[in-house]
């Protein structure tokens, strides 16, 4: 876990999918829509957004089981952001 600026983005391009990533932050942010890691295998590019209120983490906590059992059975994921 880290911020944008700590992964080696071209040394994880580089691995061609040994290596897996979940990034919501990314370097360069916003992220440019012909990025290679966009396509990148094992790269999963989450929205980059803060939760402070006191609801948010039981949610996000609901959401991200109900993610990785979607993931784990198959199963196509929720909310996937279409790039154009």
């Amino acid at each position: 876990m880290g911020r944008g600026p700590l992964l080696d983005t071209a040394a994880l391009l580089a691995e061609k999918g040994r290596v897996r990533a979940a990034l919501d932050v990314t370097d360069p942010e916003p992220l440019p829509a012909d990025h290679p890691l966009w396509d990148a295998p094992g790269v999963y590019i989450t929205p980059h957004v803060a939760g402070g209120a006191q609801t948010f983490y039981p949610r996000a906590r609901r959401f991200i089981d109900t993610q990785l059992r979607r993931w784990a059975e198959g199963t196509p994921l929720e909310n996937v952001v279409q790039r154009e």
